[in-house]
């Protein structure tokens, strides 16, 4: 085997050597790009070397990567062909080598070992595109993406190992503190030592936040209590946990029979939950707990305002997510500065039409942030027609009210009972998979524009995507 090493900073070919052999997982580990000009590029690594160690070690995930390319000056070995060749590369500590994985996480993703009784792809049809039906349950995601964990299939070693590297949040996955409980809502045996990983979380300090699925009949009620009252003596580093409303759909047959959240039981959860945070505000100096806003739609009250979501940790559950577009729409059209732009914007419009789709539990409140957009340009002199449609869920049933859930097909019957749509249709990007242009149904926006005659305007999150998209998109 050839070894290429850099000592002392300057270029040296040291000649044959045997390395031991990692046997690396190739196609986890495949260089995919490196940076013209940077470290890795001036050693010599390329794109379709393979790594194999850093610095005499192997590398598990990109963790272990992570931490062992901040050193200065390391040695990395790469498996090119049927040979590994080992380099040196010049860099300062923490300096960015300039490589890209083909697999970010240079492992497999590990699918979840649970047998939820709610799972929500347990209750998908089937002949849907195969990536839907992954369930991941991999905590180094949660590290990398925000993905929610249960943790149960993270030995107390591995979790030690990660916890090691104090990367901080971690989204865990709860649903419940009672460990009987918990084994037999995840269907997992091992589920039930909740407590004890997130204390090696917490112990290692790092930052989690906790999600709870409430399934009526199941953990609500008293048991939602006694969750509760075992989160709250948590330290601090465990900064929230969101409760979120059970999502049936119609395919559940040989499932286990649940039931969704009516008027009356929504409206017991939210006082529950209510009665925690004023007990946390007190107690740990902000709400801690926070319920998806379906639950107080459900219970017909309203939304909590933008303080009591303490700086929305919960944003990435979805949790706060109309009280802030409102703050945001509200703010963007009463800013001074912003007003002015979209005032001379507007004066070269004369007339503003479009429908704007959304799924049935957010259409109150959309309807009424149109109407402020709407509001705003009329006073400017521009006639708008603008009209809100809550698209009804076929495809999955009813129960799902969510506008992320909206099929390309629900959309395309709902938006056809519509006389004029205003030559453009305005969906959330939710909708959509991400990055990409194509429905849950893998109907893409191009075939579903074809079908309703009309431009699909994807709507981002902030409230200037959504001030500007209702103006000018």
């Amino acid at each position: 085997m050839t070894v290429f090493f850099l000592e002392r900073r300057l270029p040296k070919l040291i000649g044959p050597e045997v390395l031991p052999a990692m046997n690396p997982d190739t196609s986890n580990k495949l260089i995919s790009s490196v940076k013209r000009g940077g470290p890795a590029f001036k050693a010599g690594i390329r794109a379709g070397d393979v790594l194999v160690s850093v610095n005499g070690k192997k590398v598990t995930d990109v963790f272990d990567y992570r931490f062992f390319i901040a050193d200065e000056d390391p040695v990395v070995v790469v498996k090119r062909g049927r040979e590994e060749l080992a380099f040196a590369l010049v860099k300062d500590e923490y300096e960015d080598p300039g490589i890209e994985f083909a697999n970010s996480l240079l492992a497999e993703e590990l699918s979840c070992a649970n047998r939820c009784v709610f799972c929500f792809i347990d209750q998908m049809p089937k002949g849907m595109r195969e990536t839907l039906y992954f369930k991941d349950d991999d905590l180094r995601l949660s590290f990398l993406t925000g993905n929610y964990v249960t943790l149960t299939n993270c030995p107390i070693a591995e979790l030690k190992r990660l916890a090691g590297y104090h990367i901080s949040p971690v989204n865990v996955s709860i649903h419940t503190m009672n460990p009987e409980l918990r084994v037999k809502m995840l269907g997992h045996a091992g589920a039930g030592n909740i407590a004890e990983k997130l204390k090696i979380l917490l112990d290692a300090g790092i930052t989690v936040n906790g999600q709870i699925v409430l399934v009526p009949g199941w953990n609500d009620g008293e048991e939602l209590r006694y969750t509760l009252d075992r989160l709250m003596e948590l330290p601090e580093n465990f900064e929230s946990v969101s409760v979120v409303p059970v999502g049936l759909t119609k395919f559940r047959e040989g499932l286990t029979e649940l039931h969704t959240f009516t008027k009356e039981t929504a409206l017991e959860a939210v006082k529950l939950i209510e009665d925690y945070r004023t007990m946390a505000r007190i107690t740990r100096g902000n709400s801690f707990v926070y319920a998806l806003d379906e639950f107080y739609i459900l219970a017909g009250l309203p939304l909590p305002d933008e303080d009591s979501y303490d700086g929305f940790p919960a944003l990435e559950d979805g949790v706060g997510m109309l009280t802030l577009l409102e703050k945001e729409v509200t703010e963007y059209l009463e800013d001074p500065e912003t007003s002015k732009k979209l005032i001379k914007k507007l004066r070269f419009k004369k007339k503003i039409t479009g429908t704007v789709a959304t799924g049935e539990i957010a259409y109150e409140k959309l309807k009424e942030l149109v109407q402020k957009v709407w509001d705003f340009a009329e006073r400017q002199g521009v006639h708008v027609e603008l009209t809100t449609v809550p698209v009804k869920n076929n495809f999955f049933g009813e129960k799902v009210t969510v506008s992320g859930l909206i099929t390309g097909q629900d959309l395309v019957e709902r938006i056809k009972k519509e006389k004029n749509v205003g030559g453009r249709v305005m969906i959330t990007v939710n909708m959509l998979r991400s990055g990409e242009t194509v429905f849950l149904d893998d109907l893409t926006v191009k075939e579903a524009e074809k079908l309703i005659g009309a431009r699909i305007v994807p709507v981002g999150k902030s409230g200037k995507e959504f001030c500007e998209a209702m103006l000018f998109g």
